[in-house]
């Protein structure tokens, strides 16, 4: 039986089974792909041929003005470009950032006053060759280094003036522009120089593309019109601090927006901000066009307005009569003159002007809040009104004026032995003994049977004493709506004699706000009001002249009522009227068209100068003054202090500074209401200098 042929075509057919089958599993893979790459990757290389972007923007809005009482503004915003850089991932190309530096360099002019000695070693180190690093730390000390931090250390520490003098005057221009740049947040803008000009705009808008991370952003800045006046009370500007930086990120902030710093700016941050511009747009690129447009546009606000109390026309004067008054008296200070003013309505709390005046610092109106002086006699109301109160004595009380001789006390006194002098009689004539009585008798001490006080009753007179003078303010926060005010010194519990010097303002230390909520609550028959400077928020109006709808009115706030009655207080209303007819401050208001109510101090201080081996202590005095008008009807109160006057008998000396102010300050105050013609603008107006975190 023959077999073999039948083998052999089996074996053909097999082979082209497996042939078929090849070419069949062949086609299906190709079939496959052109699917895959049609329907799956269709759309990403289509999407390679035509791209489209998103991009939000938010264009910071200018901040909210402010007003004075009668409707000028007296904080602006004046519109400018502003360069910034935006670092472009979160770890920094330091090599891209430099180049970019160095080309806007030639772009730009640039302020190098704020480089350190710091900033010069680091740019140093980053342009030196890795030979110039080597001498710095050899590789042998460098092996022998494992924190890479203690390494970088050395070098900075080992690079001398000589290696700094290598810089440039264009390596400084560069190294301010990098030093700017590096100080920003990944993916934030950070600006580079605000205020840029026409010019060096558009200087930088036709290279950007060669500028990667680097934009002009329309920006304001605050503008004073009147110049300095008022203007550290005001506040400042600036970047976030990095210590509040996750605080205003809960807040919504972004970390470039500018924010408000200190006092009025910082207080009313959250009405003063500004409501950003928000536009969303969308690019396309397609064969080699770009397209872009704009899809949604949400319109910003400038921020809240604020009215503030202040009269800005009656606070020029009010600077001018100080600065005049402490200029043409050089000769009347031991060391700079200076003097502090506040003048506020005892009904409701405004501050209606407040100056602050030094020959080394002529813009210190906040001064009047952070700085404390020994007040002298000007505080004898709350004196009296103490002694009334703890039961040492009453209206019409009668107590001998004469020296007064503790054992361990120089003698105290009055500036001379007056007899018997009644309350009111012993605020006319400033007398020292009747105060010295009163806080004798709160200890428990009779000083005609020299008995009998102790260390015990010495310290409850002290709480006493500073219990009710903080209900006038003294000594105490005032409530004045800064965000941080000074309350003085407390001297603490010392020695009899010194409870003596506490009640005649020669031993704590009060602010001039704190003087004046102390003169106002007498002149508002014992209702201590807070101080305020804004009386209003209202909504931004498209015309700056006038003013938008009120979004929220503050109301006068009652602090407290002091204990004393009725009676008593008049008593020392009174007391203070005759310091205007009769006393101490007679001669400078007894002879006006309107009614005051004074009271003049005199502390005895002593005033260090000079340093090391030549450093003395020299005797002078701080002139005070407190008062209100018209006495019947008080509608201004007022405090003056005027520290570190030489005293009386010296060369230059001029006893009658704070007096001489407060006379000239009253008639013009009274002037104004018969006539006004608006405050003046500033040839000049000031512009506000940027504060970047450092």
């Amino acid at each position: 039986m023959r077999t073999g042929p039948r083998k052999k075509k089996n074996f053909v057919f097999s082979r082209l089974n497996v042939l078929f089958f090849i070419v069949f599993a062949l086609f299906s893979i190709l079939i496959l792909r052109l699917g895959f790459v049609q329907i799956v990757e269709g759309e990403t290389h289509l999407k390679s041929l035509e791209r489209t972007s998103n991009a939000t923007a938010r264009i910071d809005a200018p901040r909210g003005l402010m007003y004075d009482r009668f409707g000028y503004v007296v904080v602006d915003n004046e519109l400018e470009l502003s360069l910034t850089y935006t670092s472009q991932s979160q770890t920094r190309d330091t090599e891209e950032m430099l180049d970019v530096a160095r080309k806007l360099e030639q772009l730009i002019e640039v302020d190098t006053s704020k480089i350190t000695e710091r900033d010069r070693k680091d740019y140093w180190l980053l342009q030196a060759s890795r030979e110039e690093r080597l001498e710095l730390v050899s590789l042998e000390e460098r092996k022998e280094i494992d924190d890479p931090q203690e390494e970088y250390a050395l070098e900075l520490e080992r690079i001398t003036d000589e290696h700094l003098n290598s810089l440039t005057e264009e390596d400084e221009r560069i190294l301010a522009i990098f030093r700017q740049m590096n100080q920003g947040y990944a993916l934030t803008p950070q600006r580079i120089k605000r205020d840029i000009s026409e010019e060096e705009a558009h200087s930088i808008a036709e290279k950007l593309d060669e500028l990667p991370g680097v934009d002009i952003l329309r920006d304001s800045r605050r503008k004073y019109p009147y110049g300095n006046s008022l203007r550290s009370v005001f506040g400042n500007t600036g970047s976030i601090p990095r210590e509040q930086l996750n605080n205003y990120l809960a807040k919504g902030y972004e970390r470039s927006d500018i924010v408000g710093t200190s006092y009025l700016e910082l207080q009313y941050e959250d009405v003063l901000r500004g409501q950003k511009a928000v536009v969303e747009s969308m690019t396309t690129s397609s064969a080699g066009d770009m397209i872009e447009q704009t899809i949604n546009e949400q319109l910003g606000s400038r921020g809240n307005d604020l009215v503030l109390a202040i009269d800005m026309e009656m606070q020029q004067y009010l600077d001018d009569i100080v600065e005049r008054r402490i200029s043409q008296n050089p000769g009347a200070f031991i060391n700079e003159g200076s003097a502090y003013v506040v003048m506020m309505d005892p009904k409701t709390g405004d501050i209606l002007a407040m100056t602050g005046y030094s020959t080394n610092q002529e813009n210190d109106h906040i001064g009047v809040v952070n700085k404390a002086f020994e007040m002298g006699s000007s505080i004898k109301g709350a004196s009296v009104l103490t002694g009334f109160q703890t039961g040492v004595a009453s209206p019409g009380t009668v107590f001998y004026d004469r020296p007064i001789d503790l054992p361990g006390t120089p003698i105290k006194k009055s500036v001379r032995n007056y007899g018997a002098v009644s309350s009111q009689r012993a605020l006319e004539v400033s007398s020292n003994v009747y105060m010295f009585e009163i806080a004798m008798r709160m200890a428990g001490y009779n000083y005609n049977s020299k008995c009998c006080w102790n260390s015990e009753t010495i310290e409850r007179a002290y709480n006493e004493a500073r219990y009710y003078f903080s209900q006038f303010g003294l000594g105490t926060e005032t409530g004045i709506d800064l965000p941080s005010e000074y309350t003085g010194v407390n001297g603490g519990v010392q020695q009899a004699g010194n409870l003596l010097d506490l009640m005649i303002g020669q031993f704590d230390t009060y602010t001039t706000m704190q003087l004046a909520q102390y003169i106002s609550t007498i002149a508002n028959d014992g209702y201590r009001m807070q101080p305020r400077l804004v009386t209003e928020i209202r909504e931004p109006s498209a015309d700056k002249d006038s003013r938008g709808a009120v979004v929220q009115q503050f109301e006068p706030r009652v602090l407290n009522r002091i204990d004393m009655t009725d009676a008593q207080i008049r008593d020392v209303q009174q007391g203070f009227r005759r310091v205007s007819t009769n006393g101490t401050a007679s001669r400078f208001f007894a002879n006006k068209t309107y009614t005051t109510a004074t009271k003049t101090g005199t502390a005895q201080v002593r005033v260090a100068v000079g340093e090391g081996e030549n450093r003395r202590f020299i005797d002078g005095n701080n002139q005070a003054l407190v008062g209100y008008a018209p006495y019947d009807d008080p509608e201004v109160a007022f405090a003056i202090i005027v520290p570190y006057a030489k005293r009386d008998s010296a060369p230059g000396a001029n006893a009658d500074l704070a007096r001489d102010i407060g006379a000239e300050m009253l008639d013009t105050y009274f002037e104004l209401k018969e006539r006004r013609e608006g405050p003046t603008l500033a040839d000049d107006p000031v512009l506000e200098d940027f504060e970047g975190n450092e």
